[in-house]
């Protein structure tokens, strides 16, 4: 196999975004649309990764610096795509084999895709080979003028023709290149169109009157090729992301009641026989185990879930952690770094932060459950709250197994509750209470006879 090298161009300021930030950098449900352009190339294992960048480049150099072999070249000013991918040229003259040319912006290629390219680009032995599509609708996209059924040049929509613009082949703008001609033959483009720039498809007819081969790849879906350039772009192949997940989901035993309201992200795991009811949001790489039953409103946000656990409506879960048999909500909100065992139940209106429970143990309802490690099967009264912040810094509650926390409850943290140890309703705890011990901080009730008549008088 030849060596790969992917460059990927995303110099462009996407006006049409109408936006303060890269476009590229906008997300594909839930994702940045470069994200899907870089998994997607580095899948094929290329030797190097060029990013070209001008518009905003700082921006977008600092967000993918989780991408350590990602090397950039700077594009300014913008002189279109030709000029582009010639900034590359210090980074990849003097090494051998294929360059793919990816855009930023067109999030929805699959690997296979990509693969077929190169090994048609491979068999030809060609300079270049062009990935292109027959549409219903061409408009916007540069046609493919072919003699005999060879391609021989590829025309911009405008600069073409009418009757060019009646052909239903498009240029993709995805290409495979051999190295070897490529950047004398950039260097040599004009800038004689419409817009004055510097067209990569010019290639086509400059390697052809060299005498040098050009081919092309046909491809089967041509939503892969969306590009986006607005809003509505973005959602729409968000919405196709979404399609394609549930519909994989739906294949693999998950139960999605309504696929039109229901928010699955591309990294999210289900189970099996696992039910999902309408307007669910499932984002990250949340996982969710089998036979889980999540109601509507639910939004969960990088969390595991075990089997059979139930999510009542309108709770929100973020990077935390449900074990096998949970029950939740409604209108729970489980805050990061929070772990809930075996058999958990937790009702409605209340929150925890950093927090763990034992199997078994209970918080009904109520109540506020912040930086507290809770063992096994602990009954949590209502109205129950762990003052964990002093106004400089946070502490810990820690209530061990079998302990009850009788109902409207503060326990000041740092404080320990001992193994099966009660606190009486209404108490605040400022001190560990031992175990088996009860702690009550009220006074003993008295009451005030004809009080009511007295007031009357």
């Amino acid at each position: 196999m030849l060596d790969l090298h992917v460059v990927i161009l995303a110099a462009g300021k996407g006006t049409r975004m109408k936006s303060s930030r890269p476009k590229v950098l906008h997300e594909v449900a839930g994702r940045p649309m470069i994200d899907y352009v870089l998994r997607t190339s580095q899948s094929l294992g290329p030797k190097t990764t060029t990013l070209i960048v001008g518009h905003m480049k700082e921006i977008l150099q600092s967000s993918l610096s989780q991408w350590p072999e990602l090397r950039f070249a700077v594009q300014e000013p913008q002189l279109g795509t030709g000029h582009a991918l010639l900034q590359a040229a210090p980074l990849l003259e003097g090494e051998n084999g294929v360059v793919l040319l990816l855009s930023g912006d067109v999030p929805l290629l699959k690997r296979h895709t990509l693969t077929g390219l190169l090994a048609r680009h491979d068999a030809s032995g060609s300079a270049a080979t062009v990935l292109t599509a027959v549409v219903e609708k061409p408009y916007g996209y540069g046609r493919i003028v072919r003699t005999k059924g060879h391609i021989t040049r590829i025309v911009e929509e405008r600069d073409a023709s009418p009757a060019q613009r009646k052909i239903n082949e498009i240029n993709s703008g995805i290409f495979a290149f051999s190295l070897g001609p490529l950047f004398p033959a950039l260097r040599g483009l004009a800038a004689g169109n419409a817009q004055g720039e510097y067209y990569l498809t010019d290639l086509v007819s400059s390697f052809r009157r060299q005498k040098l081969g050009v081919d092309t790849a046909a491809l089967d879906d041509p939503d892969e090729i969306r590009g986006i350039n607005s809003r509505s772009e973005l959602a729409e192949a968000s919405g196709i992301v979404r399609q394609k997940k549930n519909e994989e989901l739906m294949a693999a035993g998950v139960t999605i009641e309504d696929p039109a309201t229901t928010f699955i992200e591309d990294d999210v795991i289900v189970g099996a026989d696992t039910v999902i009811h309408p307007g669910v949001h499932l984002e990250g790489r949340t996982h969710v185990g089998a036979a889980c039953e999540i109601h509507s409103g639910v939004r969960i946000v990088n969390s595991v879930l075990g089997d059979r656990v139930t999510i009542q409506n309108f709770c929100v879960i973020t990077s935390s952690r449900l074990a096998s048999g949970v029950t939740l909500g409604p209108f729970v909100h489980v805050r990061p770094d929070s772990e809930l065992g075996e058999a958990v139940h937790v009702g409605n209106f209340v929150e925890l932060k950093k927090s763990t429970m034992g199997a078994g143990s209970k918080a009904g309802h109520l109540s506020y459950l912040g930086d507290a490690t809770i063992g096994e099967r602990v009954n949590i009264g209502a109205g129950t709250i762990t003052c964990n912040y002093d106004g400089r810094e946070k502490h810990r509650t820690m209530i061990e197994d079998g302990a009850f926390i009788g109902s409207d409850s503060q326990l000041v943290a740092p404080v320990t509750v001992g193994k099966g140890a009660y606190v009486g309703s209404g108490t605040t705890v400022r001190e560990d209470v031992p175990a088996g011990a009860l702690a009550v901080s009220a006074g003993k009730q008295r009451n005030i006879p004809n009080w009511k008549k007295r007031q009357k008088s």
